[in-house]
């Protein structure tokens, strides 16, 4: 057990540079986003909990503050409990997510395989399908001049509005063919037939925009055929809903008829099992062809959605660029990883980047204290924030008036427009009401916060008193069901062993002292530890375990070197199908880099991993303080 105060990272690493051609440029706020892992076993969480917490800024003006002037409020790792390292390593300097594909992200499915884009072909139709209805072939009633054309719109190069196709021997029978054709070979755009001067046209058209989420006309299903397609979906820079709502708009489906096991982190290479519903395999890889940062493939077809939760876990592959450390203290901190492990903290990105942390809303939600809610919400707060949420936070603090505070914002559907427009329609005496116009996960997730700071901070205290073995009063789950260690019990376990509760009124407590230690916790902020129910159902605790230390499978890692920085150093399932070489390191580059690989079970945040390994402060606030030339 080691409580060494975390390595600086030196400011000079962050030098400016400008970004290759194609990549995203950094923005300080996505540095260090941990992963929402799979949540299963946790509380539910929001697809993006910092984005669903802190409001929606993507329309609207651009602050001219510095993200550095927005940090100075934020919160650090002993804000929120995340105070104790498991080994004795000097840590080391780095930087983590220089480039969004240093860290990538494959689901583990519940079979346990790592899932991986390997294959991009449509499957053989399943035997005697064919059988129950004669499907004529699509791909000869265009022309290939015709096809270039509605490739043109679909990409939107064509400058025309839309592409217009006369049908010659009309019938009705072959406008059903082109009109068929079309939205199968061109997934995104919508047909009609038009009459001009005694002749039938074809339109073909961009599908987007109020018909985009109108109901899937019905196609022929083979009755032999599973229901759900299912896919590999490998994505880049964006995070599963961003990806899951380009796929509707071109398909023309709604987001819900898409099932996942887990949501990935925005910033990664990331690469997933999804399944929609009475879709082809064929209409899905046409996607490939217009489809940015998207790639689908490895298609086939069962009789089941997707569940939340189902997988086992994701394998990570991450680099860690300009390390300082020796090759003896990467072998330490590594072999650290690998054979004792990490405290399975909940990671920083659980409560939130803002001057009122998550945990603080969510207490008072637990404490029944309704205008405090509301006030943390709206109130104004230091640091620097979008100009039209100051404006709205200015007008509610002025005039405490719901409609004129809403007027502020561009956008309606950020948690603080949510809430105001609940306001305005029940009424400041009916706030439980207009809070939940706020969607549930969003709701929830405030509470869950506000368990894991519990959670943090009970661990921390005790891995500070006991160290890294089990002790009397411990827990232990037996199936779900929490035990309590007696003295000799405790002998012939392992700290990988032991659980600490996050509080409900479904859970026990360890028995000794630091176990104590929970109800005076909350006692402290107005809370019975005794009394975890709430007058509204939603937000009653029942509480969970949680593994107080995790141990990653399939660790590995190397130190690279290499001279360009602006060079990939993962070879990524997409570059392999593209028959693409794999990164060439420089052996005498003037850069190191750490490239380690491990796998974790759901929930879990591979950033604490990570900051076993460096001994490195991952909140936003940290790092921007030590690498503030990174965000200038």
């Amino acid at each position: 057990m080691a409580d060494s105060e975390p390595t600086p990272v030196p400011a000079q690493v962050g030098e400016k540079r400008s970004c290759p051609e194609g990549e995203e440029k950094d923005t300080p706020s996505k540095k260090l986003r941990a992963e929402k892992d799979n949540k299963n076993g946790d509380p539910p969480q929001p697809d993006d909990e910092e984005e669903a917490l802190e409001g929606d800024a993507s329309d609207g003006e651009e602050d001219g503050e510095t993200f550095a002037d927005m940090m100075k409020h934020g919160l650090t790792e002993v804000d929120v409990g995340i105070l104790k390292y498991v080994s004795d390593h000097k840590g080391f300097s780095g930087i983590l997510k220089e480039r969004y594909s240093d860290f990538v992200v494959h689901e583990i499915n519940k079979q346990g395989k790592i899932v991986h884009l390997d294959d991009l072909s449509i499957p053989a139709e399943v035997e005697g399908a064919s059988e129950v209805e004669e499907q004529p072939v699509e791909s000869d009633v265009l022309t290939e001049e015709q096809k270039k054309q509605l490739g043109e719109l679909q990409l939107f190069k064509n400058k025309e509005a839309n592409v217009s196709i006369q049908v010659v021997d009309d019938t009705k029978e072959k406008r059903t063919l082109v009109h068929k054709a079309i939205k199968t070979q061109f997934p995104g755009l919508e047909t009609k037939t038009e009459e001009k001067e005694g002749c039938k046209f074809i339109v073909a058209y961009h599908a987007a925009g109020k018909k985009a989420l109108a109901a899937p006309r019905k196609h022929f299903w083979p009755k032999n055929r599973g229901s759900f397609c299912h896919f590999v979906l490998y994505k880049e820079n964006k995070d599963t809903m961003e990806a899951i709502n380009v796929l509707s708009k071109f398909l023309r489906l709604r987001p819900n008829m898409f099932s996942y096991m887990g949501t990935k982190d925005k910033r990664a290479i990331t690469v997933q099992e999804i399944a929609v519903l009475k879709i082809t395999a064929e209409r899905l890889s046409h996607l490939n062809k217009c489809l940015m940062n998207l790639k689908l493939g490895n298609f086939s077809y069962k009789n089941h959605p997707l569940k939340l939760g189902e997988l086992q876990g994701n394998h990570f592959t991450v680099v860690i660029r300009n390390i300082s450390g020796t090759d003896e203290q990467v072998q330490q901190a590594m072999t650290s990883l690998r054979q004792t492990g990490f405290i399975n903290y909940y990671g920083m990105q659980r409560f939130g980047t803002t001057a009122v942390p998550t945990q603080q809303v969510g207490r008072a939600i637990l404490k029944n204290d309704w205008n405090e809610v509301v006030d943390l919400i709206l109130k104004p707060r230091p640091g620097a924030e979008k100009e039209f949420l100051v404006r709205c936070r200015e007008e509610w603090a002025k005039t405490q008036d719901p409609e004129a505070a809403l007027k502020k914002l561009p956008n309606k559907r950020c948690v603080e427009g949510q809430l105001l427009r609940g306001l305005a329609m029940y009424g400041k005496k009916n706030i439980v009401t207009a809070f939940g116009l706020i969607p549930r996960n969003n709701r929830l997730m405030y509470i869950h916060s506000y368990q894991s700071v519990v959670w943090n901070t009970m661990v921390s205290r005790r891995i500070e008193a006991f160290g890294l073995k089990a002790v009397e009063g411990d827990l232990v789950l037996r199936g779900t069901t929490a035990h309590v260690l007696s003295a000799e019990e405790a002998e012939s376990h392992s700290i990988h062993d032991i659980v600490m509760p996050l509080p409900g009124f479904d859970v026990i407590y360890p028995t000794h002292h630091v176990g104590k230690g929970y109800g005076e916790l909350l006692s402290a902020d107005g809370l019975d530890i005794n009394n975890m129910r709430h007058k509204v159902k939603d937000y009653s605790l029942a509480g969970a375990y949680r593994r107080i230390i995790i141990r990653p499978s399939d660790v590995s890692w190397e130190v690279i070197q290499y001279e360009d920085p602006r060079l990939s150093l993962v070879h990524s399932d997409f570059e392999k199908l593209e028959n693409k070489p794999a990164p060439v390191v420089n052996n005498e580059g003037k850069y190191r880099a750490l490239k380690l690989e491990f796998s974790l079970p759901p929930s879990t945040y591979a950033t604490m991993a990570i900051r076993e390994v460096l001994k490195l402060d991952t909140s936003i606030k940290k790092q921007t303080q030590l690498n503030t030339t990174w965000f200038n």
